[in-house]
């Protein structure tokens, strides 16, 4: 109570002088790395979010989930992830006692609408009562699986009704630029007197490698130096721009990865990564592409911009038995010709009759400078971004600044409900949210942000606590791992044995949030 009296005294100043609450903008992208960003000291080009970055405030140590639909659940629920699902599952459906972001938003005068990945109930069931039509956005147009072929989506969906004729009618079909043609047409009839969220959920820089031909050609040699190089450039940025500590040590690289010299297929490596390089910049031209919008209509100043991943870079080599029914046999493209799934380095990735991954090296540069990749709750699967820009609402004082301050993905529905000017409050029958509102940070006031005592993780290859600087951390159900943050962020000098009483202290910790919340599986 003490923590919402406190935000709440800064909600005067929320407002801009017209009275009006702030649009909402929030772009979360697929499998990316926290080193990518030019903004967060990677190669890749992202002038667009470098300079939201640049003007706004940039979150060094945000926590998300380690993969794609926990983080998305947690992102529109506030709760752990699989606590608001009927059954833990990416499929499962939403219970009936949860408040989604988009419902709260519209209790506040909010138009809501919804465009990209969904991941979040069944594909075969696009009016199901989770579809995004049916949570709380007014508009929606969306993919519901996990993955999707960029130039032509096995599902495709505006409010559940089918749209997949638009690849078939259009030659020039590409996913990243539907989802924000999409994006600009519902933001452009929305009402004048309403504000708007917007929730833009990309594809990119999910697997397959699929790619325009120039946005690809753009990036030619420019992985040349190979990925134990890059990651050492990457690191030093970090260090300069502030965003790591220095003294933290770069991890080494992935014993699954050969040193560059040794790498047998260069030509085949580099075009993997100049193919993701490509779908990033992509997206990032075409977030300009609304941020011009806003700015020629006179709304970007009073618009927030949140950008943030779903979690770490995703480092697993598809093998060609990797299909399902987001896969084709053919090309669309009127040419037909066979589809070659799978990592295969005697096939350049980037166009539709590939379907490839970027693998360990990459996964590891992206990464950059933390161990392991997405499916892991080391720091380098569960580290995102989180840039916030609000020249309107955002003290000067945070323009351009950086945040050290513990946030998850967790706070974001209650910061933006109390943004909007709702209480995030527990109500009856309802549950309660397990993040909390940093709106003070935004406005200026680290000092009366409370960062969460107890973090915990679980899903698919890993299981974590965080409890102050202390991690326990463990890989595939392996002998727990333990970390002290402040000293060791990239987590490389194991303690576990020095100090069994603080293992079995945050074990049952971690076994008591298991027990509570049956994230493991129900």
């Amino acid at each position: 109570m003490k923590r919402f009296v406190l935000l709440l005294a800064c909600l005067g100043s929320v407002l801009t002088a017209k009275g009006n609450p702030p649009n909402i903008v929030l772009i979360i992208s697929d499998d990316m790395g926290y080193s990518d960003l030019g903004s967060y000291g990677g190669e890749i080009d992202t002038p667009v979010l470098d300079k939201l970055a640049n003007n706004g405030l940039r979150f060094t140590n945000f926590y998300v989930h380690n993969m794609c639909w926990p983080t998305r659940a947690s992102l529109l629920t506030g709760l752990y992830p699989k606590t608001p699902l009927v059954d833990g599952s990416s499929t499962g459906g939403f219970r009936n006692d949860i408040l989604m972001l988009p419902q709260a938003l519209k209790e506040a005068g909010y138009q809501t609408y919804m465009s990209g990945k969904w991941h979040l109930s069944d594909p075969a069931e696009p009016h199901g009562p989770s579809a995004p039509h049916k949570r709380g956005f007014d508009r929606t147009y969306a993919t519901y699986h996990g993955t999707t072929d960029f130039f032509a989506p096995a599902d495709l969906n505006e409010n559940g009704e089918d749209r997949t004729y638009e690849w078939k009618n259009n030659p020039d079909y590409y996913q990243t630029d539907a989802i924000t043609d999409y994006s600009l047409k519902f933001i452009k009839e929305n009402p004048a007197e309403k504000p708007f969220f917007l929730y833009v959920a990309y594809n990119a820089a999910h697997w397959p490698l699929h790619a325009r031909p120039e946005d690809i050609a753009h990036y030619k040699g420019r992985f040349s130096e190979g990925w134990d190089a890059l990651r050492k450039t990457r690191h030093a940025k970090m260090k300069e721009l502030g965003l790591v500590d220095p003294n933290w040590e770069l991890s080494p690289r992935d014993p699954e990865v050969p040193a560059w010299e040794d790498e047998v297929h260069k030509a085949w490596q580099e075009r993997r990564m100049e193919v993701y390089a490509a779908q990033i910049t992509c997206m990032d031209r075409n977030i300009g592409r609304i941020v011009d919008h806003l700015k020629a209509t006179g709304q970007f100043d009073n618009t927030l911009f949140i950008y943030q991943q779903d979690n770490g870079g995703c480092h697993v080599e598809y093998p060609p038995t990797r299909t399902g029914s987001w896969t084709k046999p053919f090309t669309t493209d009127g040419l037909n010709r066979p589809v070659r799934p799978g990592n295969l380095p005697d096939i350049m990735p980037g166009d539709q009759s590939t379907w490839q991954s970027y693998g360990y090296g990459w996964a590891n540069l992206s990464n950059t400078p933390f161990r392991l990749f997405k499916q892991h709750d080391h720091e380098g699967g569960t580290r995102s971004p989180l840039i916030m820009s609000w020249p309107a609402g955002l003290v000067k004082s945070q323009h351009g600044a950086l945040s050290h301050e513990l946030t998850t993905v967790l706070d974001i529905m209650p910061t933006l409900m109390d943004i909007a000017g709702l209480d995030p409050s527990p109500r009856p029958g309802i549950l309660p949210f397990e993040g909390h509102s940093f709106l003070s940070i935004l406005k200026g006031a680290p000092e009366n942000w409370q960062p969460p005592e107890e973090l915990f993780w679980a899903h698919n290859k890993g299981r974590a606590a965080r409890v102050g600087d202390w991690k326990l951390v463990s890989v595939s159900r392996q002998p727990w791992e333990l970390y002290n943050l402040a000293e060791d962020g990239t987590e490389l000098h194991n303690l576990a044995s020095k100090m069994s009483d603080k293992v079995t202290e945050l074990a049952k910790k971690h076994a008591a949030w298991d027990k509570r919340t049956n994230l493991s599986g129900r």
